[in-house]
């Protein structure tokens, strides 16, 4: 996994991302097109078994529910079409089985399945992990972010559109990121950009000092200040060792512009603690323990995990279908 980790390698992001993905890829399970006798196949059109509606024995969630979810899910990818194959009753109370048949129209003979419960409150998904479901899966964190994502920010005050990063300056792919996170911001200038500290300090001896440093520089500069001192941070974080992180901390703090003994003195304070750890515990409750991790609004994505274009094709698609 490409990923800096701290308790276990999964991650609720990840999850629900490589749950999309897997349809056309290792995890498919590939399904037998219609019969050909059935009908002349369509160029472009994938050929679906025929629906049976006998495999329809739940009353939730809805058809219409699962093509909602479904099209939050996937909508970003215009060459993927679905079809629900069905919705069944389990053995246990309100927890039923979805089905859905998924191909690309520029591959329409390969065609995937995809399997997951729903739990009785109709809020939450079990595939690999528990995710949220329904027709507005990411709203709810999106309106937590939009609430407690208090961090560093650029771009408009408009949460409009709303990218929250969590990253640990010491995970040499959170550096690896930042020119990512720098294009996203070029291609989409309306949007609001928060940064938001997620020290990983069973694996990282340095990281919560840095993220301490980063609140000061913040505090007392500003987020100008705070983005100059990030970018040297990432740049030299071969040099965030336990003998060498002040002499890196301070350096970053003055070349940003800030008076780095008062940066030193405020990352001792209590004050400077309890705002690393609202930021940790904003990513608690978002199920997030790995970096770097990228929401946008709400929807939760691995930084690094995906091609640019497809990263790009989700956060149009989000921006225009929250409008």
């Amino acid at each position: 996994m490409h990923f800096c980790n701290s308790i276990r390698n999964t991650l609720f992001a990840v999850a629900l991302t490589a749950m999309a993905a897997s349809l056309l890829h290792a995890q498919t399970e590939e399904v037998p097109s219609a019969p050909s006798a059935a009908a002349a196949p369509v160029p472009g059109i994938p050929q679906f078994p025929p629906v049976d509606p006998k495999n329809f024995t739940a009353s939730t969630p809805s058809k219409q529910e699962v093509d909602a979810f479904l099209h939050q899910l996937w909508g970003y990818d215009t060459d993927r079409v679905w079809q629900i194959q069905a919705i069944q009753k389990t053995s246990a109370p309100g927890v039923n089985k979805v089905t859905v048949l998924a191909a690309q129209k520029k591959n329409p003979q390969q065609i995937g399945s995809l399997q997951f419960f729903t739990t009785p409150d109709g809020q939450h998904l079990i595939s690999t992990e528990v995710m949220p479901f329904g027709p507005r899966p990411f709203d709810a964190a999106h309106k937590t972010l939009q609430a407690e994502a208090n961090g560093p920010s650029r771009g408009p005050a408009s949460k409009g559109l709303m990218l929250v990063e969590f990253a640990d300056f010491q995970c040499p792919h959170c550096k690896a990121a930042q020119p990512t996170i720098q294009q996203l911001l070029q291609d989409f200038p309306n949007a609001h950009y928060v940064f938001e500290n997620l020290p990983l300090t069973s694996i990282h001896s340095e990281a919560l000092k840095a993220a301490l440093y980063s609140e000061c520089v913040a505090k007392q500069n500003g987020n100008d200040a705070f983005f100059k001192f990030a970018d040297l941070v990432f740049n030299n974080q071969q040099a965030l060792t336990p003998q060498t992180s002040d002499a890196t901390l301070n350096d970053a703090a003055t070349k940003a512009g800030a008076d780095a003994a008062k940066v030193g003195a405020c990352a001792l304070t209590a004050e400077a603690k309890a705002s690393v750890d609202a930021s940790i515990k904003l990513a608690e409750s978002l199920n997030v323990n790995e970096t770097p991790t990228l929401y946008v609004n709400g929807r939760g994505l691995p930084l690094g995990g995906l091609p640019y274009e497809t990263l790009k094709a989700i956060v149009q698609f989000q921006s225009q279908d929250d409008k």
